[in-house]
């Protein structure tokens, strides 16, 4: 299939590409346990993974935020990042997608260095033309100056957003793209589509993802 459109698709990482749930988790676990905070039901994280991590400690504590986050990070960069797998298929997809000439990119939560580090670790590092993160200048994924770097950097594309958060679907409805939701997070298909001001489409995960699917969202 050649497409005559040119197309960027940004994918989200935790739970659309990657099953990090257990670093992640573990990375909260040290940090409240070095401040002394009572332990927190890891289902009661899951649900928020995907936010930036000031919000969730916030829901948990009156603990400077700022020290948490230093804690998880500093455990998260040691132990957690390595406690993480691929997706099934999820290299077969980059590579078929890349054989198309579509641009790559990931747009995260993560601090970009880390987002860097755990790509290069899962040897997916190369599939990607840009990879965007928290910095001392973006915050969010909504940030207007995430918006400035599609539209003045690929000004010619058409883009897709690929992500399992609402946040993701929000980063979409920003670029005024489609968006494809995948049900490996925490949100389930009703809550990836309702209220959209923008075509969605959800998958099961991200091993469905084609592109087929790309063609029609496209077109």
């Amino acid at each position: 299939m050649n497409f005559n459109e040119k197309i960027l698709i940004s994918f989200d990482l935790d739970f659309t590409l990657i099953n990090n749930k257990e670093g992640i988790l573990n990375s909260f676990d040290y940090a409240f346990e070095e401040f002394g905070i009572p332990y927190v039901e890891h289902s009661n994280i899951e649900k928020m993974i995907g936010i930036p991590l000031e919000d969730i400690f916030n829901q948990f504590t009156d603990i400077n935020s700022k020290k948490l986050i230093t804690s998880f990070r500093n455990y998260y960069g040691k132990k957690g990042i390595y406690q993480v797998e691929l997706y099934p298929n999820v290299i077969n997809i980059l590579r078929k997608l890349k054989d198309q000439k579509i641009k790559l990119g990931i747009v995260t939560s993560k601090k970009k260095e880390m987002a860097v580090k755990l790509l290069k670790y899962l040897k997916i590092y190369e599939y990607f033309d840009f990879v965007i993160g928290e910095t001392k200048e973006i915050k969010s994924k909504t940030d207007l100056k995430i918006k400035k770097i599609f539209y003045e950097g690929f000004f010619d594309y058409k883009f897709i957003v690929v992500g399992d958060h609402l946040r993701d679907r929000k980063l979409a409805e920003m670029l005024n793209c489609p968006f494809i939701g995948v049900l490996t997070g925490n949100h389930s298909s009703v809550e990836l589509t309702e209220r959209s001001s923008i075509p969605v489409l959800i998958l099961d995960n991200i091993s469905q993802l084609s592109l087929e699917k790309v063609h029609s969202l496209i077109n």
